[in-house]
């Protein structure tokens, strides 16, 4: 039963287009696939749950996101294991994706924490973590 699990996440965006070429390849990474399409907005999903992204009014883009106010601080997606945080990492840095906490990886959530930080276009933080 999928009682209390997520149904999906909805993001509003400054730059679509940039958000779905990095969205779109680490999300298919992880084995999500294209969901759903339409000309302000897409989706990805895995099983039961989607993350959508959709494209901000312009009247809405005059202040940016940051994570230290009011709202989502950062999404965590599972790993397999270490070894696929190593490689994520690598990719990663590959296409030039900002990667956080860099003196501190892959331990910077802790001496028994294995995890990758890195951010979104809009500067979102994201969390890959090994079990």
């Amino acid at each position: 039963m999928s009682k209390g699990l997520l149904h999906h996440i909805e993001i509003y965006v400054s730059d679509l287009k940039r958000s779905i070429d990095f969205w779109g390849w680490f999300l298919e990474e992880l084995g999500y696939s294209p969901f759903q399409e339409w000309g302000s907005g897409q989706s990805w999903k895995v099983e039961d749950t989607y993350i959508v992204f959709v494209q901000a009014e312009e009247r809405f883009l005059d202040v940016q996101y940051h994570r230290c106010r009011v709202g989502l601080n950062h999404l965590a997606f599972h790993a397999d294991s270490r070894q696929q945080v190593d490689e994520m990492t690598k990719k990663l840095k590959n296409r030039g994706v900002t990667i956080l906490y860099t003196k501190q990886n892959p331990f910077a959530g802790g001496a028994d924490y294995y995890a990758v930080y890195f951010e979104d276009p809009d500067r979102i933080k994201v969390e890959f973590v090994a079990p």
